[in-house]
């Protein structure tokens, strides 16, 4: 168990935090969630001592370990991959370090002949005997093969040492986990490895994480973070955000009788209640959820940007055909002889690890770049928005302001108009008036998504467009892509986001298409686990 008291963090006169008083329990699973710079980082970092509290403390049960995710990948580059993870355990690799030295002496004494002794006990009592063996199923798990094993970590590319060091925060069976976007750079088969042991934990997880699919399968409970005050909800994220917007609806409809709202609350419950959970938590879940009042919901006051894609002209039959085209991107052929037909209506996500060919795809449709060979047919009726994975050319360097650079995609030049427009993505006030050069990546992604509003396509085309958005943003945009009426090709690594949208799914590879088959992305992985 770890528990806070009274805490506070001022960054002078603004206070971060003010008197969380919050007990996280053994064997529950807390998601941290909050608004981008709520203080999410910032408090597990107070939570595992990184950060002094200006007021307050934090206590955790005698004799018990806190394992923290690191973000510094090239924090071991001088150590080997097998030793790194050990380290995550400091007492045991610590009692490793001196046994090391002793036996390396050359006048080895009945004294230190006992200490060695001691030592070996502590070693065996830690598991010590397992701890390479352990370390290495965790990396097994994570995606690192044996062959990197005992190589050193400055031999590993980035996304791999982010994998070790996940690794390093499991070993060792501590009692409180701290993880701080514990499946970035994490594939489908290593984010599952991980919600399996994660379900397996018996101590204390608290996770900060944009995934929601994610926070759904892990998480017993929501620590939302709102106006410097941490409120603690039982459930996963989708029943935090059905409820906080049941309340919400309740508050706004206040005249209602209360006995009303209560049978809409017990529908609520019962209809989350049934949900099959992998968790080992799911009965006592179910229980508590089965308990709430309506008094326990609250309105959240999180703000959601209104995100709503409308087309201006339907799209006809004839939408889109490609027949054997080749591309290149810096003078690399990175796709060839593709063919492909699109259909009215169809949402395709493009998932695998072939992202340069889906890029090379996505900007020869869009005209950007052209076909080696073949040929591109859309539609006469077709329009077309693009969302790049790579947004800087539309922003750096740019010295316009908000409303100026909005302006320019759109038709309706009166500046109350696109004032309006930025308010509702939640550029209001003074913020419409900031420089487009000097956004930060969710701001950016924000205008790239009003441009394409803006231009009343009836084919939208993304490119990892959660990337950089908070959890709002992201729920925002997914439920407007579930409503769009036109035609979607998307990539994503958000798997609630695939799940919920796609109706069909392509595996691109360098030498064409894979998988191309009307599914879900469920059913694409249920057919992967078995074939």
């Amino acid at each position: 168990m770890i528990a806070t008291s009274q805490v506070t963090l001022r960054y002078g006169k603004r206070a971060l935090f003010e008197d969380v008083s919050i007990v996280f329990s053994e064997g529950n699973c807390y998601g941290l969630i909050g608004a981008n710079g709520a203080g999410k980082s910032t408090f597990l970092k107070i939570l595992s001592g990184e950060i002094e509290p200006t007021k307050g403390e934090v206590s955790i049960t005698p004799g018990e370990r806190i394992a923290v995710l690191r973000q510094d990948q090239y924090a071991y580059d001088d150590h080997g991959v097998l030793q790194t993870v050990i380290m995550g355990h400091r007492k045991l690799y610590d009692i490793i370090e001196q046994k090391q030295a002793l036996y390396a002496k050359s006048d080895f004494s009945d004294e230190d002949g006992m200490r060695a002794a001691e030592l070996e006990g502590e070693f065996a009592e830690l598991n010590g005997w397992e701890a390479e063996s352990e370390a290495s199923e965790l990396l097994i798990g994570l995606g690192i093969d044996a062959v990197w094993h005992d190589k050193m970590m400055r031999d590993l590319e980035g996304n791999a040492k982010v994998r070790v060091l996940l690794a390093q925060a499991l070993f060792g069976q501590p009692h409180v986990l701290l993880l701080d976007e514990p499946t970035n750079h994490l594939d489908e088969s290593s984010i599952q490895w991980l919600i399996h042991f994660l379900g397996r934990f018996r101590g204390t997880v608290i996770v900060v994480s944009h995934d929601r699919y994610f926070l759904n399968e892990v998480c017993t409970h929501i620590a939302d973070i709102d106006f410097g005050k941490i409120q603690l909800y039982v459930g996963n994220y989708d029943f935090w955000y059905e409820s906080s917007q049941l309340a919400q609806r309740l508050l706004k409809e206040s005249n209602k009788k209360k006995e009303e709202k209560v049978k809409e609350l017990q529908a609520f419950i019962q209809r989350f209640s049934a949900n099959k959970s992998k968790s080992k938590q799911a009965t006592s879940r179910k229980k508590l959820i089965e308990k709430i009042t309506l008094d326990d919901l609250r309105p959240s006051n999180r703000k959601y940007p209104y995100i709503h894609f409308k087309p201006e002209r339907e799209a006809g039959k004839q939408l889109l055909k490609v027949e054997g085209i080749t591309v290149a991107d810096a003078g690399e052929t990175v796709l060839r002889q593709l063919d492909m037909t699109v259909h009215t209506g169809d949402k395709i996500a493009f998932v695998g690890s072939a992202h340069a060919a889906v890029t090379a795809l996505f900007r020869a449709l869009m005209g950007e770049v052209p076909v080696l060979s073949g040929q591109v047919q859309w539609g006469v009726t077709t329009t077309r928005a693009y969302f790049p994975k790579d947004n800087s050319a539309y922003f750096s360097g740019v010295d316009l302001s908000l409303v100026d650079w909005l302006r320019q995609y759109s038709k309706e030049q009166d500046e109350t108009f696109i004032r309006g427009f930025l308010g509702r993505m939640l550029f209001s006030g003074d913020e419409a008036l900031k420089k487009a050069s000097v956004l930060s990546g969710g701001e950016r992604v924000r205008c790239m998504l009003s441009r394409m509003m803006l231009a009343g396509a009836n084919v939208l085309l993304f490119e990892e467009p959660t990337n950089h958005l908070d959890l709002e943003s992201i729920t925002a945009l997914n439920e407007a892509l579930v409503q769009f009426d036109g035609t979607v090709l998307f990539t994503s690594h958000d798997h609630q986001f695939v799940q919920t949208i796609a109706n069909r799914l392509v595996v691109l590879g360098e030498d064409g298409i894979v998988y191309d088959k009307v599914t879900t992305y469920d059913a694409y992985l249920d057919m992967k686990k078995t074939s």
